[in-house]
Formats: C-alpha cells, sequence, structure tokens
C-alpha cells in the first residue's frame, strides 16, 4: 500500500489535475487521501457528493448538493495561494452530460496553472475518448495482509479481545481479498455471536469471501475435495507440482527461487484436467478461483477489459491463492473479428499480467483442443510449463480402477487383469464411469459387485478415442513434435 500511496501523492506534487481513483471503498480512500494531504502539507482536503454537497470547507458546507457542474465550476474559481484538493464521489453517472464533459477538459488546464487537484471516486470508468487521454487512472487495491492485520488488532484491543501473534496472523491470511468493511462487518458478526474475536471466525471470513467470489459473477470460489492420491498415474505431472508447491515458502525465496507462474494442462475430455486442478488446492491448502471466462465478455464497450481488471484484481488479493481457468480454448480460441477485437484484449491483458506477475497465484490454465489456442498463449514465459495428459496405459488404468472400486466398494476381492486388457483407449472418467455402470447392474440384481458386472459395463460403453479418435490423434501427434511434456 506504501507504495500506492507513494504513487498517489507523486501525482499530487507533480500536479496532475485530474485523477479517477477506481475503488468501491470510499472511506478508506478519504482516509488515504487525508494522509497524504497530512504528509504533502496540504490545509485544504474537500470532499462532495450529490446529497450532502460539499464536506471539509468552513464556508461552503454543504453547497451545490445535486449540482456536479457547480461544485466544478467552484473548483475552477479557487485561488492557487491555497492548495485544494477535491474528492467527488460517483461521478460515473454525469459522466454522459456534455456540460461535464467540457468543464472537465477545462479544468484540465485551468488547475494545471494551480496546486488544485480533482480526485473522481467510482467504481466504474465509462470510456470517453475525449477524456482518457486527460484522466489519470489508479486501482486502488484491496487491503493487503499487513493493513487487515492492524485493522483487527485494532478491533480486538478496543473490544477486550484476547488475540495472540499466531490467531492474528491466521485471522489477517484470511481476510485477504475482503473489504475494511467486510472485514468489520464479520468482526461485528463474531462480537454479536461470542463476545469476542477469535481463530474461531476463520470459517465466517472464509464464507464472506464465498459471498464476495459469487457476488462478482464471474469467480467462483471452490471448494477443493480430492487431494493427489484421488488420482491415478499422472506422476510426471505430480512429482513437478510438489515441486512447485515448495517454491512458495520463504526458503525458496531466500534460495531465490521466484513465485512459480502457472501450468497448462492439454488433453482430451476425461483426463482429469479439472481433477488435477481441484486436487492441487486441498494439497497445498489454498483456496481455488475457478475463473468461468466466458462472463469475462460483456456487450457493454470496456466491460470486457473492466471485468479482467477486476478478476486479476481480486484473485491478486487473495493469494496466496490459485486461479482455474478452464477450457481457456472455448473463450479464446474463436475469430477475433466477429466480436470487434474484445477477445483479444482481454487476451493481451490476461498474457501481460501472467507474463509480469510477482503476486502469489497459480495459475492452472485446461484446455482441449490445442488448435484453436492463440499461438501467444503458448509461449515460453506465459506457463512454467505445458502438460499432455494422454489416455491413460494399462498401469494407470489398473491404478484407477482400484482406487474407484476402493472408494465405492472397498470390499471387492476379484482380480482386475482381465478388465484391464479390455479398456485400452478408455479416459479415467470413463472408467469411473465403467464402475458406477456395474455398480447399477449389481445393485438391481441385489448382490455384492462381480467381475462380471465390470466386464458388461465396459464392453457396453464407447470411448471418446473411438468417437473423437481424429482430435486425439492430433493432440498425440502436437505432443510429440516437443511442444509439452507428458504428465504420465
Amino acid at each position: 500500500m506504501n507504495s500506492w500511496c507513494k504513487n498517489f501523492e507523486l501525482l499530487i506534487k507533480s500536479r496532475t489535475s485530474l485523477i479517477w481513483v477506481r475503488t468501491k471503498e470510499e472511506e478508506r480512500l478519504e482516509k488515504i487521501i487525508n494522509f497524504s494531504c497530512e504528509s504533502l502539507k496540504i490545509k485544504r482536503y474537500v470532499c462532495w457528493d450529490c446529497i450532502n454537497g460539499i464536506k471539509g470547507s468552513i464556508n461552503e458546507e454543504g453547497k451545490f448538493s445535486n449540482n456536479p457542474l457547480g461544485v466544478l465550476n467552484w473548483l475552477k474559481e479557487q485561488s492557487s495561494n491555497l492548495s485544494t484538493i477535491l474528492l467527488v464521489k460517483d461521478f460515473h453517472k454525469f459522466y454522459d452530460d456534455p456540460s461535464i464533459n467540457r468543464t472537465l477538459k477545462e479544468l484540465s488546464s485551468a488547475l494545471k496553472e494551480t496546486n488544485n487537484s480533482l480526485i473522481i471516486s467510482s467504481h466504474l470508468f465509462p470510456s470517453s475518448e475525449e477524456l482518457d487521454e486527460l484522466m489519470t487512472i489508479l486501482n486502488l487495491p484491496l487491503p493487503n495482509q499487513e493493513e487487515l492485520k492492524n485493522l483487527i488488532k485494532k478491533i480486538a484491543i478496543n473490544t477486550n479481545s484476547n488475540l495472540n501473534n499466531e490467531d492474528l496472523n491466521e485471522l489477517s491470511i484470511a481476510s485477504c481479498g475482503l473489504t475494511e468493511i467486510k472485514v468489520k462487518q464479520v468482526t461485528a458478526k463474531a462480537l454479536a455471536q461470542r463476545g469476542k474475536i477469535s481463530k474461531e471466525d476463520i470459517n465466517d471470513i472464509l464464507e464472506e469471501k464465498k459471498q464476495v467470489i459469487a457476488r462478482s459473477e464471474i469467480l467462483e470460489f471452490f471448494e477443493a475435495k480430492s487431494s493427489q492420491d484421488d488420482i491415478g498415474g499422472l506422476k510426471v505431472l505430480k512429482v513437478w507440482l510438489n515441486q512447485r508447491h515448495k517454491a512458495f515458502s520463504k526458503e525458496a525465496k531466500d534460495y531465490g527461487l521466484p513465485i512459480p507462474k502457472g501450468v497448462l494442462l492439454v488433453g482430451a475430455q476425461g483426463t482429469g484436467k479439472s481433477l488435477t486442478a481441484k486436487s492441487i488446492s486441498k494439497s497445498w491448502s489454498m483456496p481455488l478461483l475457478r475463473l468461468d471466462v466466458g462472463r469475462l465478455f460483456s456487450s457493454l464497450v470496456g466491460s470486457s477489459e473492466a471485468r479482467t481488471r477486476e478478476t486479476i484484481s481480486r484473485a491478486e488479493a487473495m493469494s496466496p491463492c490459485i486461479l482455474w481457468i478452464d477450457e481457456i480454448d472455448k473463450g479464446f480460441g474463436g475469430d477475433a473479428r466477429s466480436d470487434g477485437g474484445t477477445s483479444q484484449r482481454v487476451l493481451a491483458s490476461l498474457l501481460t499480467w501472467m507474463s509480469e506477475k510477482d503476486s502469489a497465484v497459480f495459475v492452472i490454465a485446461t484446455a482441449n483442443a490445442i488448435d484453436k489456442l492463440p499461438a501467444e498463449l503458448l509461449r515460453k514465459g506465459r506457463f512454467d510449463e505445458i502438460f499432455f495428459l494422454d489416455l491413460p496405459n494399462s498401469e494407470e488404468r489398473l491404478s484407477i480402477l482400484d482406487l474407484h472400486l476402493n472408494k465405492k466398494r472397498p470390499s471387492y476381492n476379484f482380480p482386475l487383469s482381465t478388465i484391464i486388457d479390455r479398456t485400452d483407449g478408455f479416459s479415467g472418467a470413463e472408467l469411473e464411469q465403467a464402475v458406477i455402470e456395474g455398480m447399477h447392474i449389481s445393485f438391481s440384481e441385489n448382490r455384492e459387485l462381480m467381475e462380471k458386472d465390470l466386464i458388461k459395463a465396459v464392453s457396453e460403453l464407447v470411448p471418446l478415442s473411438r468417437t473423437a479418435k481424429e482430435q486425439i490423434e492430433l493432440l498425440k501427434e502436437w505432443s510429440s513434435s516437443g511442444r509439452a511434456r507428458s504428465a504420465s
């Protein structure tokens, strides 16, 4: 946060006249600006909203309520002898007014001759070619762990809640990704229920996170129930992932290792790509955020790019976490000309972030059709590695069948060799379905599962390797050319 404040103060000192701060945290922004004014020794800090008018100026209190044009003209008339910072709220609602646009243009020139600045606070930035060049846009990041730690500590002291450093750290880490308002709401709920703040509130914090993610309509908070032990085969991929998990530690940082960027998993449907993404979350004890690429795109001009920025900001605020981009080929595999270039701009934003990010956000992308993926996505530097998940071999099929049978029918005692020979070309998902189908047969006859039930089930199941033979062969050919590592 210190870097953001320093950048903001630098803009003020360099006489940047128009600053648009994209945020939903008005109260927090006001505190930051107030702190910066004290640091810069600016004595006149004024706020305005359409209901209450001006606040903070002795002789002007309450003026220009419901009059945005009036408050802009007021700032234009202020003397340069006394530096004035004017913060206006919800100004995006008046942005389409031609007179507002004209006045902002005039302000841009007029304020450069003074020590006055206009700061606009809104969670939206309406696209305007006329004002884009004049406006400096800042995204106020969500509070970091240290800020949240200080906030929770302050609340704990004021409510006589005895929090030790370990509990305070755990609560602040769990709160990452929430606004100050949400943290205050959670702590207020805890005080109402138990009369104090404690480690028990972590569950409430996680529940609040789920609600925040759900409201975004783009990200989905996943509760992972499967670990890597629930995946049959993929030994090479598992070893690689375990190595990357260690790279998130303090020891790895001290050793000089960078934070891992992510991995792209390519393979036919049912080979375990999604299951792997879910299992990493549980094995690494990190929250899993699923990104629905289709929801990024909006019919409103500029909204898709804004949603992308919001998604990235939300993921970074919740770090360390895993960002799962499922079926990325369906989101960016179309013709860019059909959507006016929106998909290309969104992809460019994602790729830039993936290349330059230094936050602890591990990206897992999955794809079924490699021929639809843009070449720039496959370039080194976007992902740490690209893995190809092939159809399981006989040894892996045995492991997968045994795993599913032990889960569903742990008492089974028949050999699997005959069944393995009959499942060549089956994916992991199809093997699981074969077990379920065999159980349906045995259950309908009111008896225990037998070898013949599985044999019958696999004989009636038509695998994807037959129905989509060409697609799978294309994937194998692409992988064998050295463009991806084998996961097995």
